[in-house]
């Protein structure tokens, strides 16, 4: 029989994500809906090594549900990662009388989280948090729809002076490993190449469809490539490369870079922070333990967190397909 859970501590871990804030602000209303304590950690694994605790009430997060980043603040942890510090947190915790946790991050926050329930018996709860929607258990991670979002508003920006100057772009978005950034705001801002991480276009391939693109009677082109793409080693030498093999194009380069992690997020962010937020706590006073909540087919449901960072999260072929299509 569990024990019962009078505080919960909540942490986002990682790199931050828009949402993540909705997800703080649902976790404390939740808590106070059903009379539990609330205690914010700062700067995730660290801040609970160092006892850098906060009391969290509903007023507490009023006005963060329209704002980017993470109020709680993020930061990555090598101490945790040894089992002194992770007592360390564990003696902290027991000493504020938390008796679970909600942490909000990706993959390496959770491997944490799973660790230290391991060690300690602690019981933890996983919300997914990061733009590169690459974790198994959820088709949508929070601050990837808002992400999408900000990369097609710029691509349809640079379009605008491609098609000006007769210009040949290419665009770099985030996405180490995986392309759905990439994929997406792609086929969204009607580009007509997409390079990813999980499809290795070739070189050749990649010219020939943009010389098809050109004698069809297009001036300018858009390439979306996903940083982790492994036609080049970077963009900038995909650049020079063109530069070299297709002189016809005035070749540009645009790395969107952490600007895709910034701003308010989307309607769809904020409402699914919302639901994740109160499946969390609500799981955590039911007795479980080890799970992350995530959206499958439109419904919130618990995976094990084992699977959610075990699992490999597939690139929808599709949508392969129909980038292909649009792209003539």
């Amino acid at each position: 029989m569990s024990k019962t859970i009078k505080k919960i501590g909540v942490l986002t871990s990682g790199g931050d994500s828009p949402g993540m804030n909705a997800a703080i602000r649902s976790v404390v209303r939740t808590c106070a809906y059903y009379n539990v304590e609330c205690l914010g950690i700062y700067r995730g694994y660290q801040g609970m090594i160092e006892g850098d605790f906060k009391e969290m009430g509903p007023r507490s997060v009023n006005n963060i549900v329209n704002k980017g980043g993470t109020i709680l603040k993020s930061a990555r942890s090598k101490e945790f990662m040894t089992k002194e510090g992770r007592k360390k947190a564990y003696e902290n915790l027991s000493a504020a009388g938390v008796d679970a946790l909600v942490v909000i991050g990706g993959d390496g926050s959770f491997t944490g989280a799973e660790v230290f329930n391991e060690e300690f018996g602690f019981p933890v709860m996983g919300i997914p948090g990061t733009i590169d929607n690459d974790i198994f258990g959820t088709s949508h991670t929070l601050g990837y729809d808002t992400a999408l979002n900000t990369v097609v508003e710029a691509i349809d920006k640079i379009r605008d002076t491609a098609s000006s100057h007769n210009r040949l772009f290419f665009v770099e978005v985030m996405g180490r490993d995986a392309g759905h950034i990439a994929l997406n705001a792609g086929i969204g801002a009607g580009a007509e190449e997409i390079l990813i991480p999980e499809e290795d276009l070739g070189l050749e391939r990649l010219i020939e469809s943009l010389q098809k693109s050109k004698s069809s009677g297009k001036s300018s082109s858009i390439v979306v490539i996903a940083e982790g793409d492994k036609i080049g080693k970077n963009v900038f030498e995909l650049k020079d490369y063109f530069d070299a093999n297709m002189p016809e194009y005035d070749v540009r380069v645009s790395v969107l870079g952490h600007m895709q992690r910034g701003g308010a997020p989307s309607c769809f962010d904020r409402v699914l922070a919302s639901r994740l937020g109160v499946k969390a706590v609500e799981s955590l006073l039911e007795g479980k333990t080890n799970y992350m909540v995530g959206l499958i087919a439109d419904k919130v449901e618990l995976t094990p967190l084992e699977q959610a960072i075990k699992g490999h999260y597939e690139i929808d072929r599709e949508l392969l397909r129909v980038s292909d299509i649009m792209s003539i």
